[in-house]
């Protein structure tokens, strides 16, 4: 079953934000052949690029560590401060101190196996579907 069968048309659109372009590929494809769309940038600057257009961005899937001063937890308050209702989901390969505390989303443990990984986007989507619709001012 695909994403888009289990979700309302047009499927979830996925935001990942990973630096390795290898393990960037590997994740796109692998959300790709589970019917989701997927925007896959190197890093945060692109990734702002698009949470500032009016696309519609369900999900934030990020690395936590990545080169240069923006990680994936600054991107991830980055981002919800520009679309307040944005599901968030980090991975990483370290032990971070602090991160669950800061993390604004659930984190998942490299390595992790595809079906881990769209176990945990499906139950976040799934939480946010059954969320109240935020309504905006102005």
């Amino acid at each position: 079953m695909t994403a888009a069968s289990m979700y309302e048309t047009p499927a979830p659109r996925v935001l990942l934000v990973e630096d390795d372009r290898v393990f960037l590929r590997t994740l796109e494809l692998v959300l790709k052949d589970a019917g989701f769309d997927v925007i896959a940038v190197p890093d945060y600057i692109p990734a702002l690029k698009h949470l500032d257009s009016c696309e519609r961005i369900d999900l934030l899937l990020t690395d936590i560590v990545m080169p240069d001063r923006v990680n994936g937890l600054a991107l991830a308050r980055m981002a919800r401060m520009r679309r307040p209702g944005l599901c968030v989901i980090y991975f990483t390969a370290y032990d971070i101190p602090g991160a669950e505390d800061e993390a604004l989303g659930r984190i998942l443990r490299k390595p992790f196996d595809s079906d881990q990984l769209l176990r945990v986007i499906r139950q976040e989507l799934d939480s946010i579907r059954e969320r109240p619709p935020a309504h905006s001012s102005g």
